[in-house]
């Protein structure tokens, strides 16, 4: 599969330490089928996958040019790491926050109790409803309409893509943005959305 002359991974992280930009193309391109596999295979989501597979890189640029990489590991393995890594801290996340599949049955708020609350605990978590709303209010426009939409009004993604004149997928869309920015926005406003 390789070609005769190709050159080693190790040569290829020494140029792009050395400040040859394509050398980590061709790192990228030689192993980016057999990451996106192993990514796609513990998330088993497309869109997250393809993510997780560029928070990789970004994360394996900032440690080579930081000169943080030990030359000990091979760079396929050490690449893998720093994805299974990600993949841990998306799921970590996702406990805190549902992860959005596409379907019509979630609810952002699932995780925020389980219906017998005491009194205590009902005031934390009107609380955090109030943050939650405050963030939406933080939302671009398009994407706080779609989740308004859904969470509030309860309307199913045909519902909204006939209100706002988009397709179900740019609805489907609008919605999976809405709900990233709203994770930075939690993280970022240290809301904590656990009993």
């Amino acid at each position: 599969m390789m070609q005769k002359q190709s050159i080693t991974d190790s040569t290829l992280v020494s140029n792009f330490i050395r400040g040859e930009e394509a050398a980590l193309e061709v790192l990228i391109k030689r192993h980016q089928q057999r990451l996106f596999s192993f990514i796609y295979s513990k998330v088993q989501d497309r869109d997250i996958t393809e993510d997780i597979f560029q928070d990789t890189f970004i994360k394996v640029i900032r440690t080579l040019k930081k000169g943080n990489y030990n030359e000990e590991g091979k760079f396929l393995p050490w690449v893998m790491r720093i994805s299974h890594n990600l993949v841990i801290d998306h799921f970590r996340k996702n406990n805190r926050m549902p992860s959005f599949k596409n379907t019509d049955e979630f609810d952002i708020f699932s995780v925020l109790g389980d219906g017998n609350l005491n009194a205590e605990k009902q005031i934390i978590q009107d609380q955090i409803y109030n943050d939650v709303r405050e963030l939406v209010s933080e939302l671009p426009d398009e994407q706080k309409e779609v989740l308004v939409m859904r969470i509030y009004k309860d309307m199913s993604f045909k519902e909204i893509s006939e209100n706002t004149g988009v397709s179900i997928n740019t609805a489907l869309g609008r919605m999976r943005y809405a709900l990233i920015n709203m994770r930075k926005l939690i993280e970022k406003h240290k809301i904590i959305l656990v009993n």
